[in-house]
């Protein structure tokens, strides 16, 4: 007896029947599925959009989740959120892709003139993601033992406002001079110096004084680069993580 052929996974340029077949197919069993390929995109819902023929990836995940990409950007240009019903099917000789909420009631639709690849996948990830490492958990560490920045040192303000921005963390020294720290959360180069460098000329102005303010800029590292440009300013550097190691 044969062996039931393996469901592939990617089609090369098929034709619009076959990929509304396999599309259909992958929602139905709840893979995850993208499609690359010439389209037009219209929305109906809240409000209504179209977009002309261009070059664009579509995801439709299990959850349904719709998404629309060009190749520019972080965000896509169209989408629809979790919960949505996905559909596929041949209109025009394209392949339509049609995601569906009723409350309220939404309809994306992208139409797929030419496709180049549609591909299928069934993934498995029991994982939620875990931010770590921020610049608050710095600040956090240091609020709590300020003597990680230098002995002597009083924290008196988190956030001061500046002309050129918010301070990270104000405070002054076992001299009585202040202090303006900033945080960096991993690896900085020379706009770090810079940033400093704009918030302590602010706090100059702002302070209307002729006293010493000192800038601290506390990073685990910092680029060669960024030590020269530091010790040209008469910055400081102290190397932390955010959390402690």
């Amino acid at each position: 007896m044969d062996e039931p052929k393996p469901t592939p996974r990617t089609l090369a340029d098929p034709s619009a029947t076959t990929a509304a077949a396999f599309v259909t197919d992958a929602v139905d069993r709840g893979a995850l599925v993208t499609c690359f390929g010439r389209c037009t995109v219209e929305y109906e819902g809240r409000a209504a959009s179209e977009l002309a023929p261009g070059d664009r990836h579509v995801m439709l995940k299990p959850d349904g989740t719709a998404l629309v990409h060009t190749d520019e950007g972080q965000k896509p240009v169209n989408w629809q959120p979790p919960g949505c019903e996905h559909d596929a099917r041949v209109g025009d000789d394209a392949l339509v892709l049609e995601s569906t909420r009723t409350s309220p009631d939404e309809r994306l639709v992208v139409s797929v003139s030419d496709v180049a690849l549609v591909a299928a996948f069934d993934p498995t990830d029991d994982e939620s993601i875990e931010l770590v490492g921020t610049e608050a958990d710095l600040k956090r560490r240091i609020l709590a033992d300020p003597a990680l920045l230098e002995p002597g040192f009083t924290p008196l303000a988190t956030e001061r406002d500046t002309p050129a921005g918010a301070v990270d963390i104000y405070g002054e020294d076992d001299e009585g001079r202040t202090v303006v720290v900033e945080l960096k959360r991993r690896r900085v180069g020379p706009d770090a110096v810079g940033q400093l460098h704009r918030y302590v000329e602010a706090l100059e102005r702002d302070l209307h004084t002729d006293a010493e303010l000192r800038g601290i800029l506390v990073a685990p590292s910092v680029t060669e680069r960024a030590k020269a440009l530091l010790a040209e300013e008469g910055f400081e550097f102290v190397p932390l993580t955010p959390r402690e190691e």
